[in-house]
């Protein structure tokens, strides 16, 4: 059957009367850049216009139009942000070997044609799949070169999209002034209130030793602060060129910098292959890797969630800055000056509410708390053995779910507070209000073959405690009392979190999709698929595990504690005097994981009749008359999956296999008192919040 239309002068006429009318909208793809572009949220759209976030995700695809009334109010939203964000130019073409463009960060650091030395670019295929998702990276005309670059011992600098630069550099100073006048390199702010990444070159182990640095840090003092001496040579030739280093000093990770001349940064970063900068638990084989694939690795992470920063923890908390920056421009009298950034945490270091600190903060010590704090952790839980049947224990198979980035899910559309706590007596309990509570969920009997939600050992509470909102509105949703006596409340509250949480599943998914797992698959395909993902790609590997890395890391640094053999309690560390130092948010985030866990588990009951042995963290142990969650988790007759329980799939909060093991192993361990949630992979898997 034809296709084409019956009239086509009539359709041609209706297309020009829409476009005369002002119907039509930007492409897809446009539209997408212009949200993102202003920094909001699909959730932020959605709630402007009326609509559902899937309808906001569908326009944006191209899959279906606004309707008549929500229509112009779209097209004026896309309009305003064409004005204020229009199209960049086209991306540059390639380098050219022989005049290759430089591009001075600042006045300061601009230099003569006559005195720039030539950086001689090429591009060289890498030995794997092409890089083309970093490609995007490099589309800003200041970075033509992209956001990072690997140095290797022979002065070949290995950057995104196969691309290889000449750098003549033979010292520390001469690479920190290469790099910002003469290699192109940096990536532009993500959002525009931020400040753009600084450049990125990472050094080999031969090219750490040519540039005079020590292979690796072998003194017993630097090995204990991981930092170079302060009187170490090329530290002393640091400061001798009027550059400096962060409080941090000369480690694995250094910041070499001047300060800035008006907008413009003069900071290089600088990360030592050989000190260990990438840990092999975040970046697995990484640090193996050739040069051209480490820059692909890294270029990738860098284009999907921003320049790494340090480790993964410390760029998950970076990110939160770069997408929320504290400060905006603002007119005062005329005159723009620096005012409070709307949404964000601010510039300034707040104190937590008693309750939520840790016993060594100094609001804890001196004030004598004694009130006890909150609780709210991830579940480490094992259901009594004697609670097993009989007909559990014939069962074979012992199966391990895992939930994808449970703790990312949890971020979505979460309101967390951003003023300061206010203390309040007798209050009302609300579940919209984000803050901690004093309550006695003590009273509250549920079956003892699911852990207690309120509780991260899933053991009943045992009197008074504090809570987050999260888990209190848990307890109401079940059908309980809810009568707080005391609580530390915020008035101002925001989704601080949500471009975070939006950045990164976006990532998470698009790397799952580049190793060969996508939404499309079928249950049975999607397990298939994931037993054999990491071998699909190991450089792409490597950056699934560096996002899940940053965002449990990310979500542990809000509430990290304090270093060092010499730390006494009550003074303060350096975490807590930065604004995104807020054990608030973080005991929000897993208490809405925790809860969400509970509610799936109790949710499985009512589907299969199905209790679990285990849970720990993100993971949770079934029993099973087969070796695939297929034989126990619910579906439809059709076969579709059933809402409420465990499903499988690639997007954070669904779930995958963490591992099969034989029922009488499982029940061996919980005798003995272990967690097999623990051990059903095949390793000795730990828990880890992050921190």
């Amino acid at each position: 059957m034809s296709s084409q239309p019956s009239d086509p002068l009539a359709a041609v006429d209706a297309l020009l009367a829409a476009v005369e009318a002002g119907h039509l909208l930007p492409a897809p793809a446009e539209r997408v850049r212009l949200r993102e572009a202003a920094g909001l949220t699909q959730a932020a759209v959605a709630q402007a216009l009326g609509v559902r976030i899937p309808s906001i995700q569908a326009w944006e695809e191209g899959r279906a139009e606004p309707k008549p009334e929500r229509l112009q109010a779209y097209r004026r939203l896309l309009e305003g942000l064409a004005q204020r964000f229009p199209a960049p130019a086209p991306a540059p073409a390639s380098p050219k070997p022989a005049a290759p463009p430089t591009t001075p960060s600042s006045p300061a650091v601009a230099a003569s044609e006559a005195e720039v030395r030539p950086t001689v670019a090429s591009r060289r295929p890498l030995p794997r799949k092409a890089a083309t998702a970093a490609t995007a990276a490099s589309a800003d005309s200041r970075f033509p070169h992209g956001p990072l670059a690997v140095l290797d011992g022979d002065g070949s600098a290995y950057g995104v999209d196969g691309i290889v630069l000449d750098c003549p550099a033979a010292t520390i100073t001469e690479l920190v002034e290469w790099t910002l006048k003469e290699s192109g390199l940096g990536a532009a702010r993500l959002n525009r209130n931020g400040k753009d990444s600084d450049p990125l070159i990472v050094l080999t182990a031969s090219a750490a030793v040519k540039l005079g640095l020590p292979e690796r840090l072998e003194g017993r003092e630097e090995r204990r602060s991981l930092r170079l001496a302060d009187d170490h040579p090329v530290v002393k030739q640091i400061g001798a060129a009027k550059w400096q280093l962060t409080q941090r000093g000369f480690g694995p990770w250094a910041r070499i910098y001047r300060k800035a001349e008006g907008r413009a940064r003069q900071c290089v970063q600088l990360a030592i292959l050989s000190w260990d900068a990438l840990d092999t638990r975040s970046w697995p084989g990484v640090a193996a890797m050739d040069p051209a694939d480490i820059a692909r690795v890294l270029g990738v992470y860098a284009q999907r969630v921003l320049t790494p920063r340090g480790s993964t923890a410390v760029s998950g908390l970076e990110l939160m800055t770069a997408l929320r920056p504290p400060t905006r421009a603002v007119q005062d009298n005329g005159t723009w000056v620096s005012g409070h950034n709307p949404g964000s945490l601010g510039s300034e270091p707040m104190d937590p509410a008693p309750p939520e600190a840790i016993a060594e903060h100094p609001v804890v010590v001196r004030s004598g708390w004694s009130g006890g704090f909150l609780n709210e952790e991830a579940y480490q839980w094992v259901r009594d053995p004697v609670l097993l049947s009989d007909e559990e224990c014939l069962l074979p198979y012992a199966v391990g779910l895992d939930l994808n980035t449970a703790f990312l899910a949890a971020a979505a559309r979460l309101v967390v507070g951003l003023s300061a706590p206010d203390h309040f007596h007798r209050p009302v309990f609300n579940k919209k209000i984000p803050g901690s509570w004093l309550a006695d969920l003590s009273h509250i009997e549920l079956d003892p073959r699911l852990p207690s939600p309120f509780t991260p050992d899933g053991t009943r509470p045992t009197g008074p405690a504090w809570y987050q909102t999260h888990t209190l509105a848990y307890a109401q949703e079940l059908g309980h009392d809810v009568r707080p006596v005391e609580a530390y409340l915020r008035r101002e509250t925001g989704a601080y979190l949500d471009p975070w949480h939006d950045r990164l599943k976006t990532a998470y998914v698009d790397t799952l999709a580049d190793l060969g797992v996508t939404a499309d698959l079928t249950d049975a395909g999607f397990l298939a698929a994931m037993e054999v993902h990491q071998q699909a790609d190991p450089a792409m590997a490597a950056v699934l595990a560096a996002i899940k890395a940053t965002v449990k890391g990310g979500i542990g640094k809000l509430r990290e504690r304090p270093q060092g053999r010499t730390y006494r309690d009550g003074d303060p560390w350096p975490a807590m005097q930065r604004p995104t130092w807020r054990p608030d948010i973080r005991a929000a985030v897993i208490s809405k994981a925790r809860v969400n866990m509970h509610r799936k588990l109790t949710n499985m009951v009512k589907l299969t009749g199905l209790f679990p042995l285990a849970v720990l963290s993100d993971c949770v142990v079934y029993p099973s008359p087969g070796a695939s969650p297929l034989d126990f988790l619910p579906y439809e007759a059709s076969g579709k999956p059933l809402m409420g329980g465990f499903r499988l799939g690639p997007t954070p909060g669904l779930a995958k296999v963490e591992g099969v093991q034989e029922m009488a192993w499982a029940v061996d361990l919980m005798e003995k008192g272990l967690n097999p949630a623990r051990h059903i992979k095949g390793g000795d898997a730990v828990l880890d919040d992050g921190e």
